[in-house]
């Protein structure tokens, strides 16, 4: 029987932010479940051309991990050392379970401990389950009539097949977002033509990267020194949130920005009007690039619009709902994934069988984005509206943690074996979160993006600013709580 204290499912960012912060508390009775055969998450999951982090690397790393950047916006490749570096500095990788793909986890009220069912690795239990699961982390591939049809190459970005050479073929990219972004420069200078395939048209403002030179990096090993960048990267990305939400006049600055950006590396006024998008600066992720407009500028490239979409495939390619036929070798599916209502992939049931698909039918809520009634010693890192649209997603993480170990070491003070959150507690936080919604370009922005579920609430995001969510996770309120 493999019984532990914690499980923690996932070995991305959160599980080993999760992990380390377990070990300073002085808890190493816990095991990290991986469904793949490797160690890590997203960066080491995507390795499509041209990935890469959009926010600053110094900021995009864990606080208690600095690292020796070699550059502003780090590459997958960098990032995946960097995964690599917390794994090894901090002996995780004797601690994670390979292969073991999370079926379903049920709780066990009699015993006060989650089993959680992975498998052929078997059952595992413990008394706290920590989802690290991450919330891009199932690819979403939509379904064309035709599609099983088609006899060329398929993959999605999040599975990148680098055994098939696409150089010299003609490609189809089908989407237009931040993955999209990032691979249409990459490759378009290798295939025969390339076919972009965009629903609707992104905001883009440039990257404004830059390579550290060998002074810079040693100053980024002087923890004073790494902890000052940190500090005015943080504020630097935290004013933000002012367009984003408290005031109109700057949103419609930064969009007006944008759309000299746009003008300047794009020249043709047609193709202006295809990439000038028809909502508010900010309601859809906000593109980071210098290289994906001259991309879509190139002689070899094709962007059709939603007029000049996919109606259907066949054996040889794509038909488009303005009846042209594309003849492709390779389609690249930039799609995105399931990252609200799919939040957690797996089934979970916990007191009196309650199912959590049940309780997330409306759509997907939790108490600081993080514990749900009914689930005790259930914990989901990046949960329900604690996606950061304007900064890193790892400082909400970290303050997820503050909230996940305070209710731990709480019990154990007390000698008590379960915690859960009130239902009114939970009830007044999410009633909260979708008031504050209201005011912000998510919810009001005019566009339909991923960070909406099904029932048009705004999941993805928490609306303010992030020093607001760390005051919220800082200290357990314990009369928010049902302890036993």
């Amino acid at each position: 029987m493999h019984t532990y204290r914690v499980l923690i499912i996932g070995s991305g960012f959160g599980g080993q932010c999760a992990a380390v912060n377990l070990l300073k508390a002085g808890i190493d009775d816990f095991r990290l479940l991986e469904r793949r055969d490797f160690f890590g998450g997203t960066w080491c999951q995507n390795t499509y051309p041209g990935a890469a982090v959009d926010v600053p690397s110094p900021l995009y790393s864990l606080s208690f991990a600095p690292y020796r950047w070699t550059q502003m916006f780090a590459g997958q490749a960098e990032l995946h050392r960097y995964t690599e570096y917390v794994a090894e500095r901090f002996g995780l990788r004797e601690r994670v379970e390979l292969q073991a793909n999370v079926e379903r986890i049920e709780w066990d009220d009699t015993q006060k401990r989650w089993a959680v069912h992975a498998g052929a690795k078997g059952t595992f239990y413990a008394q706290f389950v920590i989802n690290a699961s991450g919330p891009l982390s199932q690819p979403v591939i939509p379904h064309f009539p035709g599609q099983e049809r088609f006899r060329g190459k398929t993959f999605h970005t999040n599975n990148w097949d680098h055994s098939y050479d696409y150089r010299g073929k003609r490609v189809a990219i089908i989407g237009s977002g931040a993955s999209a972004a990032q691979v249409i420069p990459a490759i378009a200078p290798d295939v025969e033509h390339l076919h972009v395939f965009q629903r609707t048209p992104h905001w883009v403002l440039p990257r404004a990267d830059r390579t550290f030179g060998v002074f810079q990096r040693w100053l980024l090993g002087l923890k004073p020194a790494y902890k000052l960048l940190r500090w005015l990267l943080y504020w630097q990305f935290e004013t933000r949130v002012i367009a984003f939400k408290y005031s109109r006049p700057a949103v419609h600055l930064v969009q007006r920005q944008a759309l000299r950006f746009l003008k300047r590396q794009v020249p043709d006024p047609q193709m202006q009007r295809k990439l000038t998008p028809d909502f508010t600066i900010g309601c859809k992720r906000v593109l980071v690039s210098s290289t994906y407009y001259p991309a879509l500028t190139r002689p070899n490239v094709t962007l059709h619009s939603r007029e000049q979409g996919i109606a259907a495939l066949d054996e040889t390619g794509i038909l488009t709902a303005d009846g042209q036929h594309v003849d492709v070798d390779l389609i690249v599916w930039s799609t995105g994934y399931d990252a609200t209502d799919g939040v957690i992939s797996y089934p979970v049931s916990g007191k009196n069988g309650v199912q959590l698909r049940d309780v997330w039918a409306q759509f997907p809520r939790a108490y600081l984005g993080t514990s749900l009634p009914d689930f005790p010693n259930l914990f989901i890192v990046t949960g329900p509206n604690t996606g950061i649209g304007h900064t890193s997603a790892l400082f909400i993480i970290e303050s997820q943690m503050n909230y996940i170990l305070d209710c731990i070491r709480t019990l154990q003070a007390k000698g008590l074996r379960s915690i859960e959150v009130r239902p009114e507690a939970e009830r007044t936080y999410t009633q909260m979160i979708h008031r504050e919604m209201e005011r912000t370009v998510w919810k009001t922005g005019g566009c339909h993006s991923w960070y909406q579920s099904k029932s048009g609430h705004v999941i993805a995001i928490f609306p303010g600013f992030s020093f607001s969510f760390y005051r919220l996770t800082r200290a357990l309120k314990p009369a928010d709580h049902i302890l036993s």
